[in-house]
């Protein structure tokens, strides 16, 4: 399949393989009228996140309601907590503590009172983006951590799966936007880079598996990428291209919606 490519794959044969499975999976447990006809790309404007708030609370809960609506999701038990704060990694001006512990981005429970919690570091707060794309990698793990069949290669893959089941949601801009975060810091008394990589699979997969979703949706790359940070325009572009001299699309599109025996779902709402 990948041979009829004249440039470079933007994945390997395996990784490629790993997304369509990935998806395959994805339609099979939880596609059907609700992924075609409802789920939305969803993009980063005041269109779908309108709200204006007085505090970070305010704004990690308004945030965390708008993607669990835009998820199909609005009804799920869920309760939100924010995290400590991370420690102060400045001990003096120009000196910063290397390797210092940081909380996770966000986190996803099921404990055993059958309470859902979903926890976010307070630092995404002042970064929307990643905000978003936490919310979205936590809300993907208790839709597919309740669903009827493992994910393929088992739930050692779990995590890498649910990047992608985040995009299968809608997110795929925020997935790809929040991957990989390059910037400059300006204090005070001290200024220079900070990077840091965010969730579980690269840029380019990212950018791939948002074309899969752009592909079986029929939605043009022009409503995304106008919304992509410049270094992932012109991969979007090569990744629409290529996935279109495949079959990968068609073939996805095959795959029928099996609703499971008993409704998971619905006990998540109640």
């Amino acid at each position: 399949m990948l041979s009829i490519f004249k440039s470079k794959p933007i994945l390997s044969s395996e990784d490629t393989e790993f997304q369509v499975a990935t998806f395959r999976w994805l339609l099979r447990n939880f596609g059907g009228k609700d992924f075609y006809e409802d789920t939305q790309l969803v993009l980063p404007t005041r269109e779908y996140f309108p709200s204006k708030v007085e505090s970070a609370d305010e704004a990690a809960i308004e945030t965390f309601e708008a993607v669990k609506r835009y998820a199909g999701m609005e009804e799920w038990r869920c309760k939100l907590e924010a995290q400590e704060e991370d420690v102060d990694v400045r001990v003096a001006p120009a000196l910063r503590v290397q390797n210092a512990p940081h909380s996770p981005l966000g986190t996803f429970e099921a404990r055993e009172d059958n309470e859902i919690v979903v926890t976010y570091n307070p630092a995404t707060v002042g970064n929307p983006t990643q905000l978003v794309a936490t919310f979205a990698h936590e809300l993907a793990h208790y839709l597919t951590g309740f669903g009827p069949e493992d994910p393929p290669g088992g739930w050692d893959n779990w995590e890498f799966a649910t990047d992608i089941a985040a995009t299968f949601l809608g997110f795929g801009v925020f997935m790809a936007n929040a991957a990989r975060n390059f910037q400059q810091f300006t204090e005070v008394d001290a200024q220079g880079w900070e990077y840091s990589r965010n969730g579980y699979l690269f840029e380019s997969e990212h950018i791939f598996a948002l074309a899969i979703f752009l592909g079986l949706k029929g939605i043009a790359a022009e409503h995304a990428l106008p919304y992509l940070k410049p270094t992932l325009k012109k991969l979007l572009k090569k990744a629409v291209k290529q996935i279109s001299k495949t079959e990968i699309i068609s073939d996805l599109a095959t795959v029928k919606y099996v609703p499971p025996d008993h409704n998971q779902q619905s006990q998540a709402a109640m």
